[in-house]
């Protein structure tokens, strides 16, 4: 730690959604345990924006600057920028808490994850389900029997269009090939659901539907495994009037469960789904969540044990996300 208050001191650079989310996640938090210190954005109309949530928190000059005034770099730019600024953090003896994906790179990705690991790194990746209420709760009602002898899962997503309506500002990289599309940004977190919860993910076929020119995928649809699990996986953009639908459904013997709309448990027995007692929508849910993250980026920048995602396992969802927007099996 290089401050004497004992908080972890986050720095924060890309000031779109994510990072206003988690700067004013930190900003609520127990500013002895951590305290955001300084963010970078490119962007010169991020200084007022930044101004408007806090008159609290500096805008630096750079991104460098960021990384020396802090103990833990959360980078929350484009994906093209992740690998560079995590590197670059890690090599100033700091911690990183990043962004998915870790890259549009794979190849990249793979070679950063080798070298972090070989080095030891003090890093993780924001995939908030590793401190989800709602995933406990699905955990539980494994541990106590339901769905019984697993048989099947199935994901489905769905969007009135991309990037949802909240993402306009970013529209220019989450509407392009390249970088975006709504597999890396949604089916990304549903995947890694899987990975903690039923093991290896393994993509047996995939088709992608894309438009003309550069935009990103219009659809999906992909069969694959997860541990000896069959999992069928769809997405689309069009045929709904909602930004955003998901469900992640786990069905057997006994029933099923399922995380309805990122933060609602529910289960199945009988005919209908009864939701948790203590389900909440996401917008409720999402501040507790994020609290939770926080508590373990500050454990993991101490060299504590936590749970967040680890960079193997954003690698192995990654893996699977870009071969499922090839349309290949691997």
């Amino acid at each position: 730690m290089q401050n004497g208050s004992g908080a972890v001191r986050l720095g924060i650079v890309g000031f779109g959604i994510m990072g206003e989310r988690l700067l004013r996640a930190a900003l609520d938090h127990d500013p002895g345990v951590l305290r955001p210190a300084a963010v970078w954005d490119p962007s010169p109309a991020t200084a007022a924006r930044l101004a408007d949530v806090t008159g609290v928190v500096p805008m630096l000059g750079s991104a460098e600057a960021v990384i020396g005034a802090c103990d833990c770099l959360y980078v929350a730019a484009p994906p093209a920028a992740h690998l560079p600024l995590a590197r670059a953090a890690l090599d100033a003896g700091r911690a990183v808490f990043l962004e998915k994906p870790l890259s549009h790179d794979t190849r990249a990705a793979r070679d950063f994850v080798a070298w972090a690991e070989a080095k030891g790194a003090r890093a993780a990746v924001n995939f908030p389900m590793a401190s989800s209420l709602a995933v406990e709760q699905l955990r539980a009602w494994r541990d106590g029997g339901v769905p019984g002898e697993e048989a099947t899962l199935d994901i489905e997503v769905g969007f009135a269009a991309w990037p949802r309506g909240w993402q306009r500002d970013a529209a220019a990289w989450l509407s392009r090939r390249t970088e975006g599309g709504f597999t890396r940004e949604v089916v990304s977190h549903f995947l890694f659901l899987t990975r903690r919860l039923l093991g290896p993910i393994r993509l047996e076929e995939a088709r992608a539907e894309y438009p003309a020119g550069e935009g990103a995928e219009t659809a999906i649809i992909a069969r694959l495994t997860a541990g000896p699990l069959p999992v069928t996986l769809q997405g689309r953009v069009g045929g709904t009037d909602r930004d955003d639908t998901n469900a992640w459904t786990l069905s057997g013997t006994a029933g099923a469960i399922r995380l309805r709309d990122w933060s609602v448990a529910e289960r199945r027995e009988g005919g209908s789904w009864k939701p948790a007692p203590d389900a909440l929508p996401n917008e409720r849910m999402r501040p507790l969540v994020l609290r939770r993250q926080l508590d373990k980026v500050a454990a993991m920048t101490r060299g504590a044990p936590q749970d967040l995602a680890t960079l193997r396992e954003a690698l192995e969802v990654q893996e699977v996300v870009e071969a499922i927007l090839a349309g290949n099996s691997f």
